[in-house]
């Protein structure tokens, strides 16, 4: 937890730095040098004490660690290219391994919207679909509620933004209790932590991350649905929406994806139709992480100067792919990435959806 929530330390670095030292503790060592090598003086760790007092909210509220690579962390949500190195679980554990559909749409839908999002909800739960969203207001609270409708041990997952012992919004309290007793709620966030405005896009791909296909209903153009849509696209999963009225902005994005490619669906039996003999993902591994006690993978060197050096000089504000680098400096993926993680470390590098790498300004 400690190396988690150090700072700059996100998914892709966590990874690289267990790869890198084998250990937590050899990684939590190295942090402050790694970042000073990427331009950052005086980086602090995590402290003990801070991390003691979420695990201590954490046993508070009844939450339980599912952490990447052991027994119990989702088996869809290990392979994608960035998961969450852990997660906080609120509720019942096991459904993270059910297989899910997501359903997510916009939070100011019509009437048919959320007609169609409860439907939705009630026929893949009855079908025996774990049904995942973000229990947001509008489309996600409906198709939530319309999961628990079905009669067979439904299966309703949220995930959240915030820590998962937050109310958020406040008008699906009710909701929010029942999911935590009945279902499930998932998080990366620390424990108390209040969503805001940019942590949804990094919820969003562990909702698609979590599911065979991701269901939209009527998303506008530029609603963070479409974000969800996007990265399950990225993750190789089902893309599906239902259309909607041509004139109405509020379907919109939904008629977009349909027009891009996305399979167009009227209710659940088109979506379970479509997923039919569809494989189930394989039971998460270590996946390339190093057991604890592990020695050193290779080497604890700092990158070369001069590559690092190179990356800061050809990345810019505008993101460009890492295998663009890999040509435009001819180091080998090992050095690439060794530099980029040291640029990371030091709060200068902004890794965007798709592999894309951009540089962020020195603090």
């Amino acid at each position: 937890m400690r190396l988690v929530r150090s700072r700059n330390v996100g998914p892709a670095s966590y990874r690289r730095l267990m790869d890198r030292y084998g250990t937590a503790e050899r990684a939590l060592a190295a942090l402050p040098d790694l970042a000073a090598a990427g331009g950052m003086r005086g980086y602090r760790l995590c402290s003990e004490d801070r991390a003691a007092l979420e695990v201590e909210a954490a046993m508070k509220s009844g939450a339980r660690m599912l952490a990447l690579g052991r027994l119990g962390y989702p088996a869809a949500l290990a392979h994608i290219p960035d998961p969450p190195p852990f997660l906080w679980a609120l509720g019942r554990a096991e459904l993270a391994e059910r297989a899910s559909v997501a359903v997510v749409g916009g939070r100011n839908a019509s009437a048919v919207g959320l007609r169609m999002a409860r439907d939705m909800g009630f026929g893949l739960a009855g079908s025996g679909w774990a049904v995942a969203s973000g229990l947001a207001r509008g489309v996600d609270a409906a198709a939530h509620q319309g999961a628990f409708l079905a009669e067979a041990d439904p299966a309703v997952i949220a995930v959240v933004a915030g820590g998962v012992d937050v109310t958020y919004p406040p008008e699906n309290a009710g909701l929010r209790d029942r999911i935590a007793e009945e279902g499930l709620i998932l998080s990366e966030a620390p424990m108390g932590l209040q969503p805001q405005a940019r942590h949804f896009p990094r919820r969003n791909r562990i909702i698609s991350g979590l599911s065979r296909a991701t269901v939209v209903i009527e998303a506008a153009e530029r609603s963070g649905s479409l974000i969800t849509a996007r990265c399950a696209a990225e993750q190789g999963r089902e893309v599906m929406a239902i259309p909607g009225a041509p004139m109405d902005p509020r379907a919109g994005g939904g008629n977009a994806l349909i027009r891009e490619g996305a399979l167009l669906v009227r209710h659940a039996d088109d979506v379970t139709d479509a997923l039919e003999g569809t494989a189930r993902p394989a039971r998460p591994g270590p996946d390339g992480l190093a057991e604890p006690g592990a020695p050193f993978l290779r080497p604890a060197a700092p990158a070369d100067a001069a590559l690092r050096r190179d990356v800061a000089q050809l990345l810019g504000l505008a993101p460009v792919e890492e295998d663009e680098l890999v040509r435009l400096t001819g180091a080998d993926l090992s050095a690439l990435a060794d530099a980029l993680l040291e640029l990371e470390l030091a709060g200068r590098l902004d890794r965007r959806p798709g592999g894309m790498l951009a540089l962020l300004p020195p603090d």
